[in-house]
């Protein structure tokens, strides 16, 4: 196994622990936790890239990590009315959509790559940032209009990004008739 396909086993790895130490009340744990498992984001794709480690399973497994990560973090968050509830809807809405769009490709017999768009890239990003400054702002309070500014970034973001894949989707649907 490659190292930037282990730092994204210990982002998987690193998911229950974050939520064990939100759901306990550890902020600095959570946040710390949190920002370690966004850290091994960006630095296993830049490994894989520098390094000339691109494999079949970190290009699955990757993308799954951040779903899986950050999923986990919305939905705690909103567990504890940290987070709103109709932003959350967005971005697991998205997830099951694309989950469901590549499922409905495989099992049509397309040969379908895991190849992230500019906007999909973005919109981790944006995820990231606010699921990071929501639990900073549990440990030091933040201006309102910062944290509705990257609740509205994520929801434009998502939405996006979703509309896109929903449209790539399609396009491949289409060509194959």
């Amino acid at each position: 196994m490659n190292l930037p396909n282990f730092l994204t086993i210990v982002r998987i790895l690193l998911v229950p622990i974050f939520v064990i130490l939100l759901l306990y009340g550890n902020k600095w744990g959570a946040l710390f936790t949190f920002v370690a498992a966004g850290v091994t984001d960006a630095l296993d794709g830049l490994l894989a890239r520098l390094w000339n480690q691109r494999t079949r399973l970190g290009t699955y497994l990757d993308p799954i990590a951040d779903k899986i990560l950050l999923a986990t973090a919305f939905v705690s968050l909103a567990a504890i009315r940290e987070m709103p509830i109709w932003l959350v809807v967005i971005v697991i809405a998205r997830d099951v959509i694309i989950l469901l769009g590549f499922l409905i490709l495989v099992l049509a017999s397309y040969r379908v790559e895991a190849s992230p768009t500019i906007t999909s890239k973005a919109t981790t990003v944006t995820q990231v940032l606010s699921v990071s400054l929501v639990l900073f702002n549990r440990l030091l309070p933040l201006p309102c209009w910062l944290l509705q500014f990257s609740f509205w970034s994520v929801a434009a973001l998502t939405s996006l990004s979703g509309l896109q894949y929903i449209y790539l989707g399609t396009k491949i649907l289409e060509e194959g008739d």
